[in-house]
């Protein structure tokens, strides 16, 4: 049986996801995000990606109804919360590790990121979207690294530089692409958080 085969609509009566595997419906969200990072949101369709996974088109609108449902979908499917895994033992060295793991992924993040920027505008179930996969679990991550350094003790829960934190470290990711046309490495923000981040804390 081909791959088209697989995806062709069922008899009547059947679940509109009884022919698409969790491997395949993978296959294509990571080809619409794939698409969106290439070429930009506008200029991707679910006719090119049905093409692109060699699939029916009325697969894909038979399951998501239309590309913003499905691009949606996609990014909720993406959701990570990859500063959960942080634990050095200290504020300062989770905070290091944080910017190098930022750095290594920010790339595919930022570029998805502004490809979705006018678009998440318009449509408020994409913003939602794209709040839940790469925004609120990344902040809702690092918060719990800087609780962890109040129970330690080592930086006082008053301070107030700990409410901007999250701000600093998303907010570079975005703005160095815009300012110098470079994505923030994991080398940049390692410095950015030495000079800007520890300080302000009162961390060494």
């Amino acid at each position: 049986m081909t791959s088209q085969d697989a995806d062709r609509p069922g008899p009547a009566g059947t679940s509109r996801r009884s022919k698409i595997t969790p491997e395949r419906e993978r296959e294509f969200f990571d080809a619409v995000l794939d698409q969106i990072r290439e070429c930009g949101y506008d200029a991707v369709s679910m006719e090119g990606v049905a093409a692109s996974t060699r699939c029916s088109k009325s697969t894909l609108y038979r399951q998501w109804r239309t590309k913003p449902q499905f691009v949606a979908a996609a990014l909720r499917s993406n959701r990570q919360a990859r500063f959960a895994r942080i634990d050095t033992g200290t504020l300062a060295g989770d905070l290091r590790e944080a910017a190098r793991c930022a750095g290594e992924w920010s790339p595919k993040d930022t570029t998805l990121l502004q490809a979705l920027g006018h678009a998440v505008i318009q449509d408020r179930e994409l913003a939602q979207a794209l709040r839940e996969a790469l925004v609120d679990p990344e902040i809702s991550a690092l918060e719990k690294i800087l609780r962890r350094g109040v129970e330690r003790g080592e930086v006082a829960a008053g301070n107030p530089a700990l409410e901007y934190v999250p701000a600093q470290l998303f907010g570079v990711l975005r703005v160095r692409p815009t300012l110098e046309g470079r994505n923030a490495d994991a080398d940049y923000l390692l410095r950015f958080v030495e000079a800007a981040v520890l300080p302000a804390l009162g961390l060494e």
